[in-house]
């Protein structure tokens, strides 16, 4: 069986996500990263990254990266509802983009969320944070106008996890702003969320972004770690 770090305020849903969606069994194991618990010494001896999610593999293998995660899992067993498999002529668009979102996007939220990380003066937090949306906005424009060629999905006509994956991204930004500027992305979000599963999660994850939005007006300084 598979076991899942998670918590609160973690990437740790689009993985869940996936062995939902998969039916795979696997323990789920919290967190709390407010409270640093993701830089304890426990923790660190399971991921001396102190990185959350973890997985931990059947075969005792511990395996961090979201985006790795939810390729393993797909690849592993045979989701190729979710992901192409290797000869699939589709798997190359559909790597391009998971990679890209992991590269381009996920990143720069990183940058977003998290600004004390990046300077060492707090003054410059509301700079590096505006940075960060705009170079976020402007990588949405061009899957926007990819979409818009060849959408509704990232991969035209076939859902994938790297539609789940981007509309993660996007409810954690600002969905409101990024569906009413980008109308194929809101499309792609409205078919991702009506999805039984993916609604599920991304409800939560809508909730947590707009809990993580209230505490950094408050802590600006840095609210996690």
């Amino acid at each position: 069986m598979y076991i899942l770090y998670g918590g609160d305020f973690t990437r740790a849903p689009l993985v869940q996500w996936v062995l939902e969606e998969g039916k795979i069994a696997y323990e789920f194991r919290k967190i709390d990263i407010l409270n640093g618990k993701h830089r304890s010494a426990e923790f660190l001896a399971i991921n001396p990254a102190g990185l959350v999610p973890v997985l931990i593999t059947p075969e005792g293998d511990t395996l961090y990266e979201v985006a790795a995660l939810m390729v393993y899992l797909a690849d592993r067993h045979q989701l190729t509802d979710l992901a192409p498999s290797s000869t699939d002529p589709d798997r190359g668009l559909f790597l391009s983009t998971v990679f890209h979102i992991a590269g381009d996007i996920q990143s720069e939220m990183k940058r977003f969320h998290f600004p004390h990380r990046f300077s060492l003066r707090r003054e410059d937090v509301a700079g590096i944070q505006d940075l960060a949306k705009s170079l976020v906005l402007s990588r949405l424009d061009v899957m926007n106008t990819r979409l818009a060629a060849k959408g509704p999905y990232a991969l035209g006509p076939r859902f994938s996890l790297a539609d789940f994956y981007l509309c993660f991204w996007i409810a954690y930004l600002d969905r409101e702003t990024v569906c009413l500027q980008f109308p194929s992305i809101a499309r792609l979000y409205e078919l991702v969320r009506s999805r039984p599963g993916a609604g599920t999660y991304l409800e939560e994850t809508e909730r947590m972004a707009g809990a993580y939005r209230e505490m950094m007006t408050t802590k600006p300084g840095g609210v996690i770690a």
